[in-house]
């Protein structure tokens, strides 16, 4: 198969070169580096909107000194969407964090290289219940930026919230395809995901 973003086939293309065209992503596994300060960590996903070169990182003229503080502006500004669960630590290592913080920093990294496309691999994996809310509001504000989400994500409440289209895989196959509530519906998801005999998935979707 092909991966196509805006008509172009990014199929193959080395992972800077993704990045430069719009698309950004997330890990299931945190890839943070533990011994960088927050800020630190963020600028790393500047990388691929900044000009500067060697020879001007080592002279470091008043124009690569701008984009410097064009830099460090934007990952603040990043940071402030997360609020006070990462703007009072910008110069705590990242190592310091608890869970539920250091998947919002990952986020912020993804964020701060201005994708259009943002991909999220479970992103409220191990969370309780007050840190999945909050961060399912804070992809929702990405959304709302113009910022197009494409996210694994098996808490059903999360999906409800966020997701204009839902597409569920059992064992690999698409056994569905639609808007939160069609899918919630299909007789095909009931029966993957919930073990209902056939005339329990009949009278359910029936019943919605």
């Amino acid at each position: 198969g092909r991966v196509l973003l805006a008509g172009e086939d990014v199929t193959g293309l080395a992972p800077h070169l993704i990045v430069e065209r719009g698309i950004a992503r997330t890990f299931q596994n945190l890839r943070l580096f533990a011994n960088m300060t927050l800020m630190e960590n963020v600028l790393v996903g500047t990388h691929t909107r900044t000009s500067t070169g060697a020879i001007g990182a080592v002279l470091r003229p008043p124009s690569v000194r701008r984009e410097e503080r064009a830099a460090d502006e934007r990952v603040l500004e990043t940071l402030r969407i997360f609020g006070n669960r990462l703007m009072p630590r910008v110069q705590h290592l990242a190592r310091t964090l608890s869970y539920a913080n250091s998947r919002r920093l990952e986020i912020a990294r993804a964020l701060v290289s201005e994708p259009v496309l943002i991909l999220l691999d479970e992103p409220t994996a191990g969370m309780n219940p007050t840190e999945t809310l909050e961060l399912t509001d804070q992809i929702q504000h990405l959304k709302d930026r113009g910022v197009t989400v494409l996210m694994i994500e098996h808490k059903l409440a999360v999906v409800n919230q966020i997701a204009d289209k839902v597409v569920v895989l059992d064992h690999g196959e698409k056994i569905a395809e639609g808007t939160p509530k069609e899918v919630h519906s299909n007789k095909e998801v009931l029966r993957a995901y919930l073990g209902r005999s056939t005339d329990a998935v009949a009278e359910a979707a029936a019943a919605s």
